[in-house]
């Protein structure tokens, strides 16, 4: 019998001081039974850097077809497609040809290690964007991860803070490419 995802629920508030953006989303986030709590938390993070009314969860882990989060227009044209961790280079070729924007998100020295690997590959990518996202506090990502979550994330010169009132994780984009 083939493991089911975990159902959490988040209520999200983005105060994005860089783009402006200041919103509540009420999220519910199905956790892969191979996904880790620090890499659901990182779904979180991005979306609430790329936060908007029409941005949602794709099946990732579940199907290759499908990025970790995208936004489409009315029409169903896909404007962002943003993937976390280490995608295969193909992949992220495809996602360029299919969508405005492509966005690869990751964390630590290992997700540096593969862009170095993988940049010649995809230097022909013009819509690409690659982030390296760096937890600069004592408190790992995952120490926020619970099924239901009130979290608070704000967003200022590439600094981001994500906290659930009791506890609170600072972090720091760094652009690899873009």
């Amino acid at each position: 019998m083939a493991l089911k995802a975990t159902i959490h629920k988040a209520l999200l508030q983005v105060a994005d001081m860089d783009r402006n953006y200041y919103g509540d989303h009420a999220l519910t986030v199905a956790r892969h039974p191979s996904e880790t709590d620090e890499r659901m938390m990182l779904r979180l993070v991005v979306f609430a850097l790329h936060a908007h009314e029409h941005l949602e969860f794709g099946r990732g882990l579940s199907d290759s077809d499908e990025p970790d989060l995208w936004r489409k227009d009315l029409t169903g044209r896909v404007q962002e497609w943003i993937e976390l961790g280490q995608p295969d280079e193909r992949t992220l070729l495809k996602a360029c040809g299919r969508a405005d924007r492509v966005w690869v998100y990751g964390l630590g020295a290992a997700f540096a290690q593969w862009w170095k690997a993988a940049a010649p590959k995809l230097e022909r990518a013009q819509n690409l964007e690659v982030r390296r996202i760096a937890v600069t506090g004592a408190t790992p990502l995952a120490a926020l991860a619970q099924r239901s979550m009130q979290l608070q994330c704000t967003i200022q010169e590439r600094q981001i803070w994500l906290a659930d009132g009791a506890r609170s994780v600072e972090m720091e984009w760094q652009s690899l490419r873009g």
